[in-house]
């Protein structure tokens, strides 16, 4: 039995650190998924409000002579932010604030839209428009949840694979820091508003 014992020994401190280094991959692998679940649900949100968008340009062009411009604007807008994609399994900075900047020239450009809007009573009266302008300030409503809930899900992500001993083994499997979603820059300043 002697004979055994340092095999023993030797197989159960084996099987710990096996077991040990096991749990650090299966959590970085459960909080990787949990991250780009909610980076899904950002991208539903702002799928919806561009869906919505499309439904609004062409109920505003149909009950008004509007401003071409203006709606011209909305839709190359929406066009580039349909086309910045942000791969979820790898999230930097640098393809957020690419994806925020495109997201933010939609938000501007629909915003312009909505105050020329105001200059035709026509339109504002129409029970379409004034159901889409809901659903759209809902869609803004639920890309704001859908942003905080990714942040909420990428800080316990980057908190388990940066905290030693976690953080050596995290880089050999792969495991890298995500990036949170940040407002765009000048976000802090007051919008101004001209009629």
């Amino acid at each position: 039995m002697k004979r055994f014992l340092p095999w023993i020994i030797g197989a159960v401190v084996i099987f710990v650190i096996y077991s040990w280094v096991k749990g650090i991959n299966n959590t970085a692998v459960t909080l990787n998924q949990s991250v780009e679940q909610s980076w899904g649900d950002v991208q539903t949100a702002y799928q919806r409000r561009n869906d919505l968008i499309g439904n609004l340009v062409n109920t505003v062009k149909g009950a008004a002579d509007f401003e071409k411009s203006t709606l011209t604007a909305v839709i190359e807008a929406r066009a580039k932010a349909t086309s910045v994609t942000v791969d979820p399994s790898n999230i930097t900075p640098e393809q957020l604030a690419e994806f925020n900047k495109a997201q933010s020239g939609v938000s501007s450009s629909l915003s312009r839209l909505l105050v020329s809007v105001e200059q035709y009573p026509t339109l504002k009266a129409n029970e379409n428009f004034l159901k889409l302008q809901d659903e759209l300030a809902s869609t803004e409503n639920q890309i704001l949840t859908a942003r905080t809930r990714f942040n909420e899900a990428v800080a316990p992500y980057n908190n388990h694979i940066k905290t030693f001993p976690n953080s050596l083994f995290a880089g050999m499997f792969g495991f890298k820091e995500k990036a949170y979603f940040n407002a765009v820059e000048g976000a802090d300043k007051p919008v101004e508003v001209k009629f």
